[in-house]
């Protein structure tokens, strides 16, 4: 099934065709446990063809009932000569020295 099959479709068909195309599906499952497969390339052509079905009936629903646009607020401007105050017992880094992470050496 290609993607003009799944848009000629009405949405009762969608819905039965995808009740059809997943029970394919969990027979080909059960069929690996109980039996071999003969084909493994089926597995791929019906979860595309769930998932065609699916984008089809989604992009109806929302032809049929838009999201409503949310306004975006402009966020608040706070003054921009303020510098964030640094926390207690943190050190600024200083270019081009790099901070030892071994324990320092006892002296005799």
């Amino acid at each position: 099934m290609n993607g003009k099959e799944v848009r000629a479709l009405k949405d009762e068909e969608i819905k039965i065709e995808l009740e059809r195309t997943r029970a394919k599906l969990y027979q080909l499952r059960t069929q690996t446990v109980t039996e071999k497969v003969e084909n493994t390339g089926q597995f791929k052509e019906v979860r595309r063809d769930i998932a065609r079905l699916l984008t089809e009936r989604q992009a109806r629903h929302l032809a049929k009932n838009p999201r409503p646009v949310a306004k975006v607020q402009p966020a608040a401007k706070g003054p921009k000569s303020v510098k964030p105050i640094a926390k207690a017992g943190k050190e600024k880094a200083v270019p081009g020295k790099k901070k030892s992470t071994k324990p320092a050496a006892k002296k005799a």
